[in-house]
């Protein structure tokens, strides 16, 4: 196991059953927060685990310090890629974003949701295109609705069914091709004391 984090705070771990190299971890907008780790297999391919800030409730930097940190962290993550090029490379975790209108119940009254805002959307791809990072999620489940997190406001969160994919799962466009059976685990949301995030899974043939 490889892991960073800070007790009753953040954390990122990376767990195998086969042995791991620490790769490091990011600061990112120099927050001082365990957001990221990532470690090395022995096939070469590096894994990082990303857990973006949430961002606060106000999707306006002027008035929430929080969006802006957000913010901030995707512009540091978009020109490391952009300058380091990564490649045979994972990259998985909560982003926090659900960048597409179908990753979202309802995309026209999210739009101005903290998640789901135009600006977010547009970091997240720019991080995206700067890394040539493929969503394999969406690679193995192109169409429909699909969401990996349900708020715990709801009564019944599973007939309401308001969710958001906000965790990911991609790899550089050199290995996306070897990667296939990507799922969420919706029905984990209903187990005992559960999170409200699902897991969220992907094979790779490396």
């Amino acid at each position: 196991m490889v892991a960073r984090g800070q007790k009753g705070y953040n954390g990122v771990a990376i767990l195998s059953k086969i042995p791991l190299e620490d790769a490091g971890s990011l600061d990112l907008a120099q927050l001082g927060h365990a957001r990221h780790v990532a470690a090395r297999l022995p096939n070469g391919v590096t894994i990082h685990n990303h857990y973006v800030p949430a961002g606060g409730d106000v999707p306006d930097r002027a008035q929430n310090e929080k969006f802006g940190q957000k913010l901030d962290y995707l512009t540091e993550l978009r020109d490391i890629f952009a300058a380091q090029k990564p490649q045979r490379s994972i990259l998985v975790g909560d982003l926090n974003i659900a960048p597409r209108e179908d990753d979202v119940w309802d995309h026209k009254k999210l739009l101005k949701i903290v998640s789901h805002t135009p600006i977010e959307v547009a970091h997240l791809n720019e991080v995206m295109s700067a890394g040539h990072w493929v969503d394999v999620t969406r690679q193995d489940i192109p169409d429909g609705l699909l969401y990996s997190w349900w708020s715990y406001r709801a009564k019944d969160w599973d007939a309401a069914d308001k969710g958001r994919r906000l965790d990911h799962v991609w790899a550089t466009s050199d290995i996306s091709a070897a990667a296939h059976s990507s799922r969420v685990l919706r029905e984990a949301r209903g187990w005992e004391k559960p999170s409200d995030h699902a897991p969220v899974f992907a094979s790779f043939d490396l």
